[in-house]
């Protein structure tokens, strides 16, 4: 009987379309292709052969390694974006600020208890006062009132 290996993690198993490779895989090296070999043939003149082959190459590699590399099952545009939007895109340092409730009513409370305390203090003032500082402050009262009349 023969065996046959099934991987333990489905996810990582992915279709093959052709050549035993993947439709991203074959779009990568078609592009790939369809830039580097015209540019090898335009430059070869120019340039010399082993110049053309060493640009043509040159060229080439970015598309093989979009269409090869894969790090924690992210492909390379992928990394790329989020490496481009935590660098550039974003601020590097995120303010921490929160609409906390319980922060807000506490202050309001608190400036409500300021308003209490002074009124509070005015009445205990007013309760301190002798005898004497009542009757002149009447007496200026009065005196107010009649120099205004």
């Amino acid at each position: 009987m023969p065996f046959v290996s099934v991987p333990k993690d489905l996810d990582k198993v992915k279709t093959k379309v052709a050549l035993n490779l993947t439709k991203r895989q074959l779009v990568c090296f078609s592009m790939a292709a369809v830039i580097g070999i015209p540019l090898y043939f335009c430059s070869k003149k120019a340039i010399g052969n082993e110049t053309a082959v060493l640009c043509m190459v040159a060229v080439m590699l970015p598309f093989f390694f979009i269409a090869m590399y894969e790090k924690d099952g992210l492909p390379m545009e992928k990394i790329l974006w989020n490496i481009i939007r935590s660098q550039i895109l974003y601020p590097r340092t995120r303010p921490y600020s929160t609409n906390n409730l319980y922060s807000v009513l506490s202050k309001e409370g608190s400036y409500e208890n300021k308003k209490t305390n002074t009124t509070r203090n005015e009445i205990t003032k007013d309760k301190t006062k002798t005898k004497k500082d009542k009757k002149r402050i009447k007496k200026r009262k009065k005196q107010n009132t009649v120099q205004k009349e």
